[in-house]
């Protein structure tokens, strides 16, 4: 059976920093308003906390402070993003704090492109492309890429066994 290419992909995008970003609409599972996060003491700057999630403890990290961005009051637009990433041949869930989220957009192929190899100022491999919308560009992060094998085994420290999945 041979693959299907998917024409339209859809993405969830959303701002830091008055920029617009976006995951796959396929890596995430859902949007939190703004919820209570509790810190965890002796963590990475990025690692905003836990939070309660169903009865899961799912970590948050605070993608300003990961991509090194300057610090922002929460408001009442900032968010949670719920992301799935792979971790070896497990897949775990984390929460994505945000300055807001925007909507479910739609990009073909056309609309994209790889990012530039030089002027960036996040790590290439975090972004899969650049999208082109009216006259402005949206950075899709490559949500298995965001954090390294060293800052997902600081952060799976953080949540009890069970609530991994493990895939194959």
């Amino acid at each position: 059976m041979s693959e299907v290419k998917v024409e339209n992909e859809q993405y969830l995008t959303f701002v830091l920093d008055n920029e617009t970003y976006a995951f796959d609409v396929l890596k995430t599972k859902e949007v939190l308003n703004l919820v209570k996060i509790t810190p965890i003491p002796r963590t990475p700057s990025f690692m905003a906390g836990v939070i309660n999630l169903r009865g899961s403890v799912v970590p948050v990290i605070n993608l300003r402070e990961k991509f090194s961005m300057k610090p922002n009051e929460r408001t009442i637009d900032t968010s949670v993003i719920i992301v799935e990433v792979l971790y070896g041949k497990e897949v775990i869930t984390i929460g994505a704090l945000v300055d807001a989220v925007k909507a479910v957009v739609r990009f073909d192929e056309s609309q994209k492109e790889p990012p530039p190899k030089i002027g960036m100022q996040l790590n290439v491999n975090l972004i899969h492309s650049i999208a082109k919308s009216n006259t402005n560009f949206v950075m899709i992060l490559n949500a298995d890429n965001v954090f390294s094998e060293k800052e997902l085994s600081i952060i799976t420290a953080h949540i009890p066994s069970d609530d991994i999945e493990s895939v194959g």
